[in-house]
């Protein structure tokens, strides 16, 4: 823990947030939460760590309308990736030291790291990076993903709910489903099995899982992960995603440049995913680019827009560390919670 405070000390980080958009506070007379850093002094601190990743590395990581580049993995992800390492090393000294002075001899259970964020926002991006080199760290060799999509209903299912076009909301997903599969993970269990999802075909994958082997890390990467308990009858008793992680990031940005990476993505995969026969949105693949934009627009509109709004950017300051991304997809700033 003491590296950690001398590599936070080392980048002279501000007390406060500069962007109360980005981390709302109930009063301006209230200290934050949160250290913040600006891009500068948080890439300071890569010099004190190894540049695993190479280009070639970075092109097959990078998303659709994500074009981000070594320079950006360099000055964010690496100072990101040895900060939760630290993390998920002293977790593990912990539960061995521990285990010790209990004479409990159970194995080691995965750090769970949530990342959560809007659609178009580059979340998968970010998830995807931080499994590449948080695997090449001697604490963390094993390290896998698991994207909550998965999770989702499967079509016919929403459908009979009434639920087509809100998929995406928290309604939309297996709770219960992913609750079990989390408290299985953190149990210990050798072998926990969750649905695969297809993007090509919008759809649950029948027969398909994706299989987690007892971990160093597991991450978890979602659009509604850092929910809180719904009130109701049961009140804050109930059991919630974010409660099974060690760690949390949600990655941010202004809601019209979310938009236009929405909309740029929608475009860019006309050109590419759509025009294969088996993708569900095949038959957008002919529009013109003037009625692509459109259909885009009123999707966003329609349905992300009013499920960021609602469900998930209030969830922004419930994460341990926020990544606030400018306008050309380049982290501008870092929130860290203090404790």
């Amino acid at each position: 823990m003491n590296g950690i405070g001398q590599a936070v000390g080392a980048a002279r980080p501000n007390a406060l947030p500069c962007d109360n958009s980005s981390v709302p506070t109930t009063s301006a007379a209230v200290e934050s939460p949160y250290l913040a850093f600006e891009r500068e002094a948080w890439a300071e601190l890569k010099s004190s760590t190894p540049r695993p990743l190479t280009e070639h590395d970075v092109a097959r990581i990078r998303g659709i309308g994500d074009e981000i580049s070594l320079d950006e993995v360099d000055a964010i992800y690496r100072p990101l990736s040895a900060l939760l390492n630290l993390h998920a090393h002293a977790s593990h000294y912990l539960h061995d030291v521990r285990g010790m002075f209990l004479r409990d001899q159970s194995v080691r259970t995965p750090y769970v790291i949530g990342i959560g964020g809007s659609v178009a926002v580059g979340k998968s991006t970010v998830a995807r990076l931080l499994v590449e080199l948080m695997a090449r760290w001697p604490d963390t060799p094993r390290v896998q993903l698991l994207p909550t999509d998965g999770f989702l209903y499967p079509n016919a299912e929403l459908r009979r709910r009434g639920l087509a076009d809100r998929k995406g909301f928290p309604e939309s997903y297996d709770r219960p489903a992913l609750l079990r599969f989390l408290a299985q993970v953190k149990s210990g269990a050798a072998r926990v099995e969750a649905p695969s999802y297809s993007h090509l075909r919008y759809d649950i994958q029948p027969g398909r899982v994706t299989v987690v082997t007892q971990p160093d890390v597991l991450i978890v990467e979602g659009l509604n992960v850092l929910q809180a308990a719904r009130t109701g009858a049961r009140g804050a008793d109930e059991l919630v995603v974010s409660d099974f992680f060690d760690f949390s990031i949600y990655v941010d940005a202004d809601t019209d440049h979310i938009r236009r990476w929405y909309v740029d993505r929608f475009l860019a995969l006309r050109d590419t995913a759509f025009t294969n026969p088996d993708s569900f949105f095949h038959r957008y693949a002919s529009m013109s680019s003037q009625e692509a934009t459109a259909f885009a627009i009123s999707v966003w509109e329609a349905i992300n827009a009013p499920n960021l709004v609602s469900n998930i950017a209030p969830t922004r300051s419930r994460a341990s560390l926020i990544l606030h991304k400018g306008p050309d997809h380049l982290v501008e700033r870092i929130y860290l919670r203090k404790t």
